[in-house]
């Protein structure tokens, strides 16, 4: 191989040669810094611009808002007693006049006015019973005029019964037969004699 004093050529590409005792740094880390303006990404301090979106502004990572200011709460006003007072008179004065109108519906309803028309002369009148009550105090009554209409013969024989059932003592002779007599007309009744024991 001969030389011709031509010292071949080093590419382009090749890293000039470090002389001795030189050597570089180790690269250092510079960290994050403060987050893109543009895309809030947070990219290395060293760089100068984002690698994202490629902007150069950063920003504070940290916004101050402004402190919000609080609603003030107003104090509730303190209505006017005048229209308090017309508004209570306006309100009472509705009930008052609601509550009569019920009553009066009430009083005149057609289920308390008396159905048996025919005893009246002429006016209606409110009725005081209802019409169970009625109709058993109508029986009551019924049984004991049945109870009233005994025979003659009925009553005659009784106390004929009644004197002959006992002659020792002639002193007793009517109050016997007006207790026979008076004792017939409650069975006869459905009253129940005062002077037997209730059956229990």
């Amino acid at each position: 191989m001969s030389t011709t004093g031509v010292r071949p050529q080093q590419s382009a590409a090749a890293p000039p040669p470090i002389p001795r005792g030189a050597e570089p740094a180790p690269a250092k880390s510079s960290g994050y810094g403060l987050p893109c303006a543009k895309c809030k990404l947070y990219y290395p301090a060293g760089l100068d611009t984002c690698p994202t979106c490629h902007h150069r502004e950063r920003v504070s990572p940290v916004v101050t808002t402004p402190p919000r200011k609080s609603a003030e709460k107003l104090p509730d006003p303190v209505p006017d007693s005048t229209i308090i007072e017309q508004e209570r008179e306006e309100f009472l004065r509705q009930f008052k006049s609601k509550l009569i109108e019920v009553h009066s519906e009430v009083v005149n309803a057609p289920g308390s006015l008396c159905a048996l028309t025919e005893h009246h002369d002429g006016s209606e009148a409110s009725a005081e019973i209802c019409e169970a009550c009625y109709q058993r105090l109508q029986e009551r009554l019924q049984a004991f005029e049945a109870a009233f209409q005994i025979d003659l013969k009925d009553a005659a024989q009784i106390i004929y019964d009644a004197v002959w059932a006992d002659p020792s003592d002639p002193s007793k002779t009517y109050e016997n037969a007006a207790m026979a007599l008076l004792t017939e007309l409650r069975r006869r009744a459905g009253v129940p004699d005062p002077f037997q024991p209730l059956a229990d």
